[in-house]
């Protein structure tokens, strides 16, 4: 059911003219997981200003839709990406000069998604392309506008994300082995855990996770699969392991 509401009428005497005209576009970092490493999803743009120069989906929003109708259309149109596990606000970028067209207000969004599947570049965009994020945090990638500063804000947020909230669960299946999920700590917040540490952390009484009693295929290596977990309902409230307690584990070993 939609909760949008009618705008009321301007007040009486009221001339928007009196006021700079500025825009208001929607862009979205989209996070994903492969082979192990952190990924951005980029598309190429196919028009001025920045032709040629990857950058993060985004676009206009258009009068008649909400600014997460905007962000949604805009993954579906520039990346053939139809849905994401999250997709959430995160902040706001509104610099003078940051667009050389007008006055732009940007407001970004972080998506993640689990399984990006076959990409398909549209709209103004002539490709598109998962990029590892170190490419990105690194500056070894040049990105239009100011999306780097966006990405690298986003893949902070991320790293706190995993702390408060269950944002982990949302780059894995709905089951999953524990390296799969130890591994999008690994990515994001650039450690390397310990994995019975980490196996104690969130197979606890605390329901982090809960076994489902079945195992993955078996791989090409051969050996015992390893199980299949699913989530549990404490990833409401938290997340089960903090940086900084890992970093005291670090500096005692």
């Amino acid at each position: 059911m939609s909760t949008r509401t009618s705008a009321p009428d301007p007040p009486s005497g009221y001339d928007p003219a009196q006021f700079p005209a500025f825009a208001v576009t929607v862009d979205v970092v989209i996070l994903t997981m492969s082979a192990g490493v952190l990924h951005v999803l980029l598309v190429k743009r196919g028009e001025a200003p920045f032709e040629g120069t990857w950058a993060i989906p985004g676009g206009f929003k258009r009068p008649a839709e909400t600014l997460d109708e905007a962000a949604k259309r805009e993954l579906r149109e520039e990346t053939g990406v139809d849905a994401a596990s999250l997709l959430a606000q995160f902040g706001a970028y509104g610099d003078p000069g940051r667009d050389p067209r007008m006055n732009v207000v940007t407001v970004a969004y972080l998506a993640v998604i689990r399984d990006v599947g076959e990409l398909e570049a549209g709209s103004d965009a002539i490709d598109a392309a998962l990029v590892p994020a170190s490419e990105i945090l690194n500056g070894e990638r040049e990105l239009a506008f100011d999306h780097a500063r966006i990405v690298r804000d986003a893949i902070e947020r991320a790293r706190v994300e995993l702390e408060v909230s269950g944002i982990a669960t949302a780059f894995v299946g709905t089951t999953f082995t524990m390296a799969e999920l130890r591994t999008v700590y690994e990515a994001i917040w650039g450690v390397q855990l310990d994995a019975a540490n980490f196996r104690r952390a969130v197979v606890s009484e605390d329901g982090w996770v809960i076994p489902t009693g079945r195992r993955a295929q078996p791989g090409s290596s051969g050996g015992r699969p390893p199980e299949l977990f699913r989530a549990g309902r404490a990833w409401d409230h938290g997340g089960p392991i903090h940086r900084l307690h890992q970093r005291a584990q670090e500096r005692k070993t």
